[in-house]
């Protein structure tokens, strides 16, 4: 066996004398103290926080999504409302639209009766005023014309009057023509 310069006669990682083997395992346990000591708790406080932070942003997260939820169903709850709303507000407009179409018709029929009704009062007036004025129109012409074919004066008011009414209902008895 060819031993490097060294090494001892069990390999490499053996120590050549039994105190380097001692004093090694004394290093390894002062360092596993050290460690265990002062680098352990603050791998532990490190890993507990971290633990923590991670519980409370699922806890945040999930209070979050409870939060979501509950604002989704009360948009949802307030969307239907205004639905409902809109709903009746449409139906609202088509009533009063109907009544008020209702109302202007039954205006505009009693406009138009009105109306329709002084058309007939004003025409019966004239009517009734170029009855008259026809009546003494045609009354003085008929005098005249009878004053001529008589060859007296029909001074007489009563008979004069008397005359014109029987003219003037023989007129209205004749056929009338167009």
């Amino acid at each position: 066996m060819i031993l490097l310069e060294g090494t001892g006669p069990l390999g490499p990682l053996l120590p050549d004398h039994p105190s380097e083997f001692i004093v090694g395992i004394v290093l390894i346990g002062i360092i596993w103290l050290v460690v265990w000591k002062k680098v352990m708790p603050s791998f532990e406080t490190m890993y507990a926080t971290r633990a923590d932070a991670i519980r409370g942003g699922i806890e945040r997260a999930e209070e979050a999504q409870a939060e979501a939820k509950a604002a989704l169903e009360q948009y949802r709850s307030q969307l239907s409302t205004a639905k409902d709303e809109a709903s009746k507000i449409r139906e609202d407009a088509k009533n009063a639209g109907a009544q008020i179409q209702a109302e202007m018709r039954t205006a505009a029929t009693a406009e138009s009766a009105r109306i329709v009704a002084t058309g007939h009062t004003q025409v019966d007036a004239e009517r009734a005023a170029a009855r008259e004025t026809l009546r003494r129109d045609v009354g003085g012409l008929a005098t005249t014309l009878a004053e001529k074919i008589v060859g007296e004066a029909l001074t007489d008011d009563a008979r004069a009057q008397r005359t014109i009414d029987r003219f003037i209902a023989d007129l209205d008895a004749a056929p009338q023509q167009a």
